[in-house]
């Protein structure tokens, strides 16, 4: 095994010259110069990311790195796991590679970091890789982590526009133009005119419904001898008030022939 601290110093700087010079050489290489390499590739590997690196097959070589990003402000992080097997002439053949699983990611992001694995992985061709492509994963997932800060910070922003545009609606209304007035008067008189036809139906109806006292005998018969059936239903126990009534002598009656204006001819003309 490789001294873990040379390994972590050897790859830990991005795009240092150590990495370029150990990586940088394209050759013809025999089967045995591929397999020294992809095995020396894998030691150094393991040596910079210890807690993240996991060996799955070793035939073919089949190895995970799960990379996270940076905390952002809030602490949030975002994370994904990436597969990755040697081919048989790796690193003259692009190896295989694949997100496994991710944490804190839409499908727009894992879409760009496929699409940024696929440039990689041609840019770099016939140069062991795997480091390389992890650190462009590393660093598109620190820059998503702040585009994740700004979108929050812009989803805010447009909130209190909108609290602030609905405040001024309340309290100041919809600005009266005259088209506006002219659309709501013209529903204003639909309505008014409606109300008034429903109001002039109902009151003939209630005209046609409403009965005569002719008809309303013509329908009851009952109704012609009703005081006639109440009187003689009360036989003789009707009772009279006598002092209701004086005797004739006691009223003061005006003769006729006593009234100045009394004159017989013109009744008889009348």
């Amino acid at each position: 095994m490789v001294e873990r601290g040379a390994h972590a110093r050897q790859w830990g700087g991005r795009g240092s010259l150590s990495v370029r010079a150990a990586y940088g050489r394209r050759r013809q290489a025999s089967m045995t110069d591929y397999s020294e390499e992809q095995r020396n590739e894998l030691e150094a590997l393991e040596s910079i990311y210890p807690d993240s690196f996991t060996v799955l097959s070793e035939n073919p070589t089949t190895f995970t790195i799960t990379v996270t990003s940076e905390a952002g402000e809030n602490g949030e992080t975002v994370q994904t796991t990436l597969k990755f097997t040697y081919r048989e002439k790796y690193p003259d053949e692009t190896p295989l590679y694949e997100i496994v699983s991710q944490e804190n990611l839409d499908d727009n992001d894992v879409t760009d970091i496929i699409k940024l694995l696929e440039q990689q992985v041609e840019e770099n061709l016939g140069m062991v890789m795997i480091f390389t492509l992890v650190s462009a994963v590393q660093e598109k997932l620190n820059e998503i982590v702040d585009q994740i800060k700004t979108r929050r910070e812009e989803e805010k922003k447009q909130k209190e526009r909108e609290a602030e545009e609905e405040e001024k609606q309340r309290f100041h209304g919809t600005p009266v133009t005259i088209e506006n007035f002219l659309n709501w008067k013209a529903k204003f008189d639909a309505e008014l005119l409606e109300i008034k036809r429903k109001k002039m139906k109902e009151e003939e109806q209630a005209g046609k419904n409403k009965l005569s006292g002719k008809q309303l005998f013509e329908m009851d018969h009952n109704l012609d001898t009703s005081d006639i059936q109440f009187l003689e239903e009360a036989g003789n126990s009707v009772e009279v008030d006598e002092s209701l009534f004086q005797e004739m002598d006691d009223l003061e009656l005006e003769d006729e022939e006593d009234d100045p204006d009394y004159n017989p001819v013109n009744l008889d003309s009348d």
